[in-house]
């Protein structure tokens, strides 16, 4: 008998799928599942998010939603199963569009929108220096997700255009690493700024 693979919302296979970029191969969760919801049992354990499958902390990031500085108020504070709806929708938009399984657009977006290098300040005898500083892989996977949700905000406040479309090319040309995509657009900056 052969094992039963586990297909994320019974549709796309996550084994096949490869991480290119070796710095992120141990902070991308690609676990089999079929739902991606852990009901915050990551949220127990120190650095446990790298377990948390990569579909999940893309709902988990569309929840912070409204206006720019209120990043938790507004129209999607807590709404989990909204959110995933949201991005089981575009994933089925990803699909058509490219005929590709939408997860592994969705791994080549954070590998190309994730900066690595970021500025820290330190602070000696009363002057702040701006120093610039190697970025970890769990919080660089962050910094990709923020930038991704924070474009498909950006795009669709007060705009006609659904948030599924909106993340569906964002996700996109994120993965073509176009520099009309709002992440790769604040990676370069971010990494601008660090040099």
């Amino acid at each position: 008998m052969s094992e039963q693979k586990l297909l994320l919302f019974r549709k796309w296979d996550t084994t096949e799928i490869e991480i290119k970029d070796l710095g992120l191969k141990t902070a991308i969760s690609l676990k089999q599942i079929i739902m991606p919801l852990d009901f915050g049992r990551s949220a127990l354990k120190r650095y446990n998010k790298g377990q948390v499958n990569i579909v999940e902390r893309l709902a988990n990031k569309l929840m912070h939603f409204g206006k720019r500085y209120a990043k938790n108020t507004g129209r999607m504070g807590g709404k989990k199963a909204r959110s995933i709806n949201i991005v089981k929708t575009a994933f089925e938009i990803i699909h058509l569009k490219t005929g590709e399984n939408p997860i592994s657009i969705l791994v080549k977006a954070i590998e190309n929108a994730s900066p690595n290098e970021d500025t820290t300040r330190i602070v000696y005898g009363g002057t702040v220096y701006h120093v610039s500083v190697d970025v970890s892989p769990l919080r660089r996977i962050d910094l990709a997700l923020r930038f991704v949700t924070e474009g498909v905000k950006e795009s669709t406040f007060s705009n006609p255009k659904t948030v599924e479309e909106a993340l569906a090319d964002e996700i996109i040309l994120s993965a073509q690493n176009n520099m009309s995509s709002f992440a790769i657009k604040k990676r370069n900056e971010q990494e601008r700024v660090a040099m």
